[in-house]
């Protein structure tokens, strides 16, 4: 009797605990996920791109915006200065009217206290946030990365950003996908299950020159100002580039030239 009460209580827990094995079974470990949902990143044609292209001042100005009022909620910036935004468009008068709305750490005064005060167009963007820790508890352990070198961080940078935050959060997570609570599906990241909730949604933000504000185009828009953020010096580094093809080129015609004139007789 006693073994028959033994054998029904295990198999009435072998049948409890079945489900939730199943249930576990359903989902895909983070590497099953990743090999079978995980997407490359699509190509986008940047004004930018090619060793003749140059930057979309209008464009830059635009993703400035969207970083501004999406982005430097979590996202720093620290490696760009006010005053480099003359570059992208903005005059010195807007960029001191631009710095003057943020507020920098700076000190000691002669007591030997830190201060705040208005920001120069010296200074650089202020982060969000005052150090990591604070970063990570604001966003549930998780660390917003600086987006100063945001695209040359990521393998096919530009292309990697645009696709994630303007196409990777259009879809819902396949159902054995098991996303926990303070995660988010993206195919375009590189485990497809990231903390960073959707950042973009139709006319978000509303843009001066009257383009359309759509995920897409806002999410182009950004990804340029910060492949600008990462490397200002983009366009002047082009052209020094063209300037030394050109100068070799003619230097290999004048070459060939001389060779030619001078070998001329003795090969006669």
């Amino acid at each position: 009797m006693k073994k028959a009460l033994l054998s029904g209580f295990a198999a009435l827990t072998l049948l409890g605990a079945a489900p939730a094995a199943m249930a576990e079974e359903e989902y895909l470990t983070s590497e099953e996920a990743t090999e079978k949902y995980h997407k490359y990143p699509e190509h986008f044609s940047f004004p930018q791109s090619g060793i003749m292209g140059t930057f979309d001042r209008a464009q830059l100005q635009r993703g400035f915006q969207v970083y501004r009022e999406v982005c430097s909620a979590c996202h720093s910036l620290e490696r760009v200065a006010f005053r480099t935004l003359t570059q992208i468009g903005y005059s010195e008068e807007e960029v001191k009217a631009l710095a003057a709305e943020y507020e920098v750490q700076d000190g000691p005064d002669d007591d030997g206290e830190m201060y705040y005060r208005p920001a120069k167009p010296s200074d650089y963007i202020p982060s969000p946030y005052e150090n990591e820790q604070q970063s990570r508890a604001s966003n549930g352990g998780a660390y917003p990365p600086d987006l100063s070198l945001i695209t040359k961080a990521r393998p096919h940078g530009p292309d990697y950003v645009a696709s994630l935050v303007g196409l990777g959060y259009t879809d819902e997570a396949p159902e054995d996908v098991q996303v926990s609570d303070g995660q988010y599906y993206n195919p375009y990241f590189h485990t497809v299950l990231l903390a960073m909730a959707q950042p973009l949604y139709e006319e978000q933000v509303e843009y001066a020159d009257g383009t359309p504000a759509t995920i897409e185009q806002m999410a182009q828009d950004v990804t340029t100002f910060l492949t600008w953020a990462a490397e200002p010096s983009m366009e002047a580094r082009k052209r020094t580039g063209i300037g030394v093809m050109i100068f070799l080129a003619i230097l290999i015609v004048v070459s060939y030239v001389s060779y030619k004139k001078v070998w001329e007789d003795v090969k006669k």
